[in-house]
């Protein structure tokens, strides 16, 4: 006999913590990405992601945008070139450091940055209801569900959130090569879950990108790849360095180019406040 389950017996948000529990990656703090602020921004701001989303968006000169976990506006930036106002929100001093002196380069002056993570209360941060809400690869969160609700209330109309499709954005390759086990964790489709469950029904576009991607230099590849880690030991950090080795060959203008086992995808997930 089997049980006499239905869906409306399952808690999404316990499967979302038991998944997270699960995964062999660990979640970044704000120290992490301070260090990483720089480079991040240098690798992001060209990518194709970027007008994948943007193309998206139903923007017009009037709108406020909230880019939660804006990183070092990697949206913001562009966005505020197409919009009345950003409020660029994150919990890393130094993504929000980069994302203003990219603004000031280029006589940006419509995005506040505001230092805050999504267990803050963002009334007392000083956030107000925007027109979009948008959360770009900014969900690494405990509690989902509250996440999601926050979101959602301080939206006037739209709610826009790029979500990860596992394997992205990590290699499960280099993770054998390495000997560790590769366990992705939660993807896009708790989040999917999690918000029908909340009566919220979006829409979700798929947005896919090259498998070949490009490095300055060997040893931005290889930092690229050690960010998937925790900590390396010498053992590990020599598989690592001979897995993209072996998989990396070098273009005409000298960059490094991987051609990784899966192209990354996200989801984008989106859908109408309800009045």
């Amino acid at each position: 006999m089997h049980p006499k389950i239905t869906y409306s017996d399952i808690d999404w948000h316990i499967l979302w913590q038991n998944a997270r529990e699960k995964k062999s990656w660990t979640a970044k703090g704000p120290a992490d990405w301070d260090r990483k602020a720089a480079s991040f921004a240098s690798r992001n701001s060209d990518s194709p992601y970027v007008d994948l989303v943007l193309q998206r968006l139903p923007l017009t000169k009037t709108m406020s945008i909230l880019d939660a976990g804006s990183g070092p506006g990697t949206l913001s930036l562009p966005l505020a070139k197409q919009v009345k106002s950003v409020t660029s929100l994150d919990y890393s001093r130094g993504m929000l450091d980069v994302l203003t002196d990219q603004a000031s380069q280029q006589g940006i002056t419509n995005i506040t940055t505001v230092l805050g993570s999504w267990e803050d209360d963002w009334k007392k941060l000083g956030i107000e209801q925007h027109d979009i809400c948008i959360a770009s690869r900014s969900l690494s969160v405990d509690n989902l569900r509250a996440a999601l609700r926050k979101l959602n209330s301080y939206a006037k109309s739209l709610v826009f959130i790029s979500d990860r499709i596992s394997p992205t954005p990590f290699d499960p390759e280099v993770f054998r090569a390495v000997g560790r086990p590769f366990r992705s964790g939660p993807d896009y489709i708790y989040t999917v879950n999690t918000l029908y469950s909340m009566g919220i029904h979006p829409c979700i576009d798929i947005i896919s990108l090259e498998r070949k991607t490009s490095f300055s230099s060997m040893e931005a590849a290889l930092d690229s790849y050690r960010w998937m880690f925790k900590e390396l030991s010498a053992e590990e950090e020599e598989r690592l360095k001979g897995y993209v080795l072996e998989k990396s060959s070098v273009d005409s203008n000298g960059k490094i180019i991987l051609n990784r086992s899966h192209p990354p995808r996200w989801a984008l997930i989106w859908w109408k406040k309800e009045a």
